[in-house]
Order: structure tokens, then sequence, then C-alpha cells
């Protein structure tokens, strides 16, 4: 299918500029037909043909796993946060002790994927909510948050989506997120700045007032010791 010039212009500026399109990951309405192993055999398939094309010999010992092993990878790991099915379940408790003060988890490790580039994003996020009567386990902020970067992503829209997951789990509109984190598209590539990173927030609630979002951020930048 051929592409007009402009329309593929207009592409490539918003991959350059890593521009969102969208608060929910695109994807197709048949994304889930398949098996996770029938798109490891397509995927490999792909990768074999990619590597060919770029002159790569695939009969040398070091790169003939290397199709399978980029297939596994992208499925059973570093997109795996594509499928539904993998969402972490998040229980929540009854707030039985009556903390009605900020909860913040910090300094979450944080791993995604350039949407525009196929590239790792490497950083930290910061959650934090107050609650509405109910309680999540801590280790489940941190799974929502791994869930989510899973797959390619946009910072904005990873930022959006896990603040969206933990307000429908916590039942409350007082959720916060923000993230700090570098895109080695920009390290490594194009302007191949390896010192910037980029930080995104989302508010919700009474994060958006600004005594709270102001605590939150103080609390953040606590030294952590131990």
């Amino acid at each position: 299918m051929k592409i007009d010039s402009t329309l593929e212009d207009q592409f490539e500026e918003i991959g350059d500029n890593h521009i969102s399109t969208s608060e929910e990951t695109p994807l197709l309405a048949n994304a889930f037909e398949l098996s996770d192993e029938e798109k490891i055999v397509k995927i490999k398939a792909n990768v074999s043909e990619i590597m060919e094309t770029l002159g790569l010999d695939l009969t040398d010992d070091s790169l003939k796993g290397t199709p399978n092993r980029v297939a596994k990878m992208f499925v059973n790991e570093i997109f795996s946060g594509l499928h539904p099915d993998k969402k972490p379940k998040s229980s929540t408790f009854d707030n039985k002790y009556k903390y009605g003060e900020m909860l913040v988890e910090k300094n979450i490790t944080l791993y995604s994927t350039c949407e525009h580039h196929f590239l790792p994003i490497v950083g930290r996020a910061h959650v934090a909510y107050i609650s509405n009567g109910t309680v999540v386990g801590l280790s489940k902020m941190n799974r929502i948050v791994d869930y989510f970067a899973k797959r390619p992503q946009v910072q904005e829209r990873l930022n959006i989506q896990i603040v969206r997951e933990l307000q429908k789990v916590l039942n409350t509109k007082d959720v916060a997120c923000i993230i700090d984190a570098k895109h080695l598209c920009v390290n490594s590539r194009g302007i191949r700045d390896i010192e910037s990173s980029t930080v995104t927030a989302e508010y919700g609630g009474k994060f958006q007032e600004e005594a709270t979002r102001k605590e939150f951020l103080n609390f953040i930048q606590l030294e952590t010791r131990f």
C-alpha cells in the first residue's frame, strides 16, 4: 500500500516528536485472536527476514537463535502488558485503621518501550493516593506500573493509564503519578543527548489542589535511607 508523501511526513513528525494520539493503546479489533505461541512463530519469521535484509548470516552460531529469542521476548516479556488477561489482579481491603493521609510508593523501577522507535524507556515512577475507604497492597502498585509499561508506549499515556487504573481499583479520583525516565530514542539516536530525561505527571482529584500536589512532590524528594 502506497502512502501519500504528505501523510508520511506527518507520521514521521509525530514519531520524531514523540507525540501521543490517544489515551488508549492503539490495538486492532483482532489483536488477541492468535495465541502467544502463534504470535511467536510469526514474529520469528519476520525478525529473520529483517536480519537477512540487513545482510546478517543466520547460519552463524551467534545469530541463528536471535529471531526466536526476539520473538519470545516481545510476546512474553517486554510487550506482555498488551494482553488484558495479564493485568494484575488488584484486591482491595477496608481501610480499618482509618489512615486518611497520602500514601506514596516512590522510585518504582520502570522499563518500557517507545512506540515510535521500539527503543527502551527506563526510569522511575512515583505513585500516590488518598484512601476513600479502601487500600491496595503496596506491591500491586508496582505491578500496575509494570503491566502498563510492558507495551509500546508514550510516556504521557503511561502516566494516564496508571492513574486511571488505580482510580478504578480504589474507587477514588485522588490518585497521582509522576514519571521521570530516559528515552533511548533520544539518548542513543537522533539528538543523542545522553543526559536528558523526561518528566510527566497526572494528577487526579485532590492532587489537583496546590497544597496536596506540593505535599506529594515533597514526599518523593525525601532521601530514602536503610
